[in-house]
């Protein structure tokens, strides 16, 4: 069995590369916004813990956001 293949192009290319460049920082832009909402409800989760439970975790409620980002501070 044979195939065959059409490579059209709709858009000439200064114009995909304009629209890729698009996409790509909506992409980017909607990373942050997944990344940043998962961390917000980590620190909300640790909010709602009491001082004594913190505590049990060495952490201190001024402490939440240095542990939720630990990652990205090297404190």
């Amino acid at each position: 069995m044979a195939y065959t293949t059409a490579n059209t192009q709709i858009l000439p290319s200064h114009l995909r590369a304009r629209l890729d460049s698009f996409f790509a920082t909506v992409g980017m832009g909607f990373n942050a916004y997944i990344e940043r909402r998962s961390r917000m409800d980590q620190i909300l989760r640790l909010n709602a813990k009491t001082d004594a439970e913190l505590a049990g975790m060495g952490l201190t409620r001024d402490g939440i956001p240095q542990h939720v980002f630990r990652d990205l501070f090297y404190i």
